[in-house]
């Protein structure tokens, strides 16, 4: 079986070690997790192996013997793919050509063989479990997160590969399309794959992995066997502490009603009816497709409600576009921060004075000195890890760009957040600073709505959640009666609904 090693790799970037003296087998026939806080160095070390950076010191074995890896071609000859968290989609071809870019089937003097790409592609579906998931035939542009996602694990398992690395593959996929993924990760292991498995979920890294590699602040910390570990472990090799306290609750709601949604209706909701308190966490929660992200969407603006009403401190809100929902009061961290919430390009100062330049304009002049310490107010209180106010968002890790984009409602001073998947990819050490910070929200009087597909972050966060099914509400749980079963069983109660009546029929 095939076995990738790193002997001794450093490597730094203006100065700063990113990885030192790194040492690590990935042998064939296992799934070995990697994991490590943002910056600890996992994407840097996957990048070296699949050629995108040289390592400054240290050497590459591939079944024990010296391996050059200069370009990205190189891995890709020796069979080594990385699967990665933001796949690249050409927008305007089909899921088949974009699986099958640089390979096309075509037939003589008649360009591409569309027919036979399609067969190809539906056959590979059905052989990996995606085939109710996604066409052959839909554009890139019209492609989900979780759909985007397969067609990059597509295209790396449709070549010889011997050695292939999923950086945080489940991210964006439904329950459905993991228990697809998980069960073709374990195929590939019996094949004698080496899979190389990026993830903070530690609860998918215990049903996946054979062993358990953790770096921190550039360097191994240690290789567990899963079997032989447990999460307390690897969370203090991952933070060197302890996070046995990672949900903060000092916080207590009040009688004040902020947000009242009555009889909400859109083209993706109908007939939502709920409130948030001034001082109370509410979580929204459901499986992927029950319309939580619709309604939030609704709520501030981004799509047209149908009918119904919206009330913040008990004054109706007309809610045309966005800025409608933050004149009264309401801030909105969506889920795809990159593509929604950020200007990826533009500086940390930018992105968080974004939302309060209205309050920082004298005379249509933005005060820039109190612009600055305005930004490094909140960039302090966030704990926010960047070099200064001017450096480039994009650069940030994603739990400190998360932030920057709490950093942004903060100085806003809502009276009611609304927040989408608030620690989708994010390390574990980064969660439970934001966890603390919603407390502290709350605590201070914020109104807080948080949707979130993590069902330990349901329970640990909500005074009350509130369980979404196919696009209405199918119940309410206090926090006493809250517990996973309940949430589930309220999640999937029309599914059952449905299948037993279609059964009797």
């Amino acid at each position: 079986m095939t076995e990738l090693s790193v002997i001794g790799i450093s490597k730094r970037f203006a100065g700063v070690r990113a990885l030192n003296d790194v040492s690590l087998d990935f042998p064939g026939g296992a799934v070995t997790a990697l994991m490590g806080e943002n910056g600890a160095g996992k994407s840097t070390l996957i990048k070296i192996m699949s050629g995108d950076y040289l390592p400054d010191e240290g050497e590459i074995l591939f079944d024990g013997e010296p391996f050059k890896l200069h370009t990205p071609a190189d891995a890709r000859q020796a069979g080594i793919r990385v699967i990665p968290q933001e796949p690249e989609i050409v927008p305007h071809v089909s899921v088949a050509e974009n699986v099958y870019l640089g390979a096309l089937p075509r037939r003589a003097g008649r360009g591409l063989d569309r027919a036979a790409l399609n067969r190809r592609v539906r056959a590979d579906l059905e052989r990996l479990g995606f085939e109710r998931v996604i066409s052959p035939d839909t554009l890139g542009s019209r492609l989900t997160p979780a759909q985007r996602q397969i067609v990059e694990i597509l295209r790396a398992l449709t070549s010889d590969a011997k050695v292939i690395a999923f950086d945080e593959p489940t991210s964006s996929l439904s329950e459905h399309e993991v228990e697809a993924l998980f069960t073709l990760i374990r195929r590939l292991r019996e094949e004698g794959l080496a899979v190389v498995y990026v993830s903070h979920r530690l609860q998918e890294i215990f049903q996946l992995a054979d062993r358990i590699a953790v770096l921190r602040d550039g360097g191994l910390v240690g290789v567990r066997d899963a079997s032989e570990t447990d999460e307390n472990e690897i969370v203090r090799m991952m933070v060197g502490r302890d996070l046995s306290a990672m949900f903060a609750r000092d916080h207590s709601a009040t009688d004040k009603v902020v947000l009242e949604v009555d009889g909400v209706t859109s083209d993706d909701v109908r007939d939502i009816s709920f409130n948030v308190n001034a001082g109370e966490v509410v979580a929204l929660a459901g499986l992927v497709g029950a319309g939580r992200s619709e309604l939030a969407g609704a709520l501030v603006g981004d799509l047209p409600i149908r009918s119904g009403q919206v009330r913040v401190d008990g004054r109706r809100v007309r809610l045309r576009q966005p800025s409608d929902a933050v004149r009264a009061g309401m801030g909105y961290a969506p889920e795809e921060r990159k593509a929604q919430a950020l200007l990826l390009e533009r500086s940390v100062r930018d992105n968080t004075s974004l939302v309060v330049l209205d309050r920082l304009r004298r005379f249509r002049f933005v005060r820039r000195a109190e612009e600055r310490k305005l930004v490094r107010e909140y960039v302090d209180r966030l704990n926010v890890r960047t070099p200064n106010i001017e450096h480039e968002v994009r650069k940030l890790s994603g739990g400190n760009q998360q932030k920057v984009v709490l950093a942004r409602w903060l100085a806003r001073k809502p009276k009611l957040l609304i927040l989408d998947e608030p620690t989708r990819g994010i390390d574990v050490g980064a969660k439970a600073e934001i966890y603390h910070l919603i407390d502290d929200l709350a605590r201070s009087g914020v109104a807080v709505l948080v949707i979130s597909s993590e069902l330990p972050e349901v329970l640990g966060l909500a005074d009350r959640v509130i369980v979404m099914q196919n696009g209405h509400i199918t119940g309410e749980l206090d926090r006493a009666d809250a517990s996973e079963e309940a949430i589930l069983g309220l999640a999937m109660a029309e599914d059952l609904t449905t299948s037993l009546s279609e059964g009797q029929e």
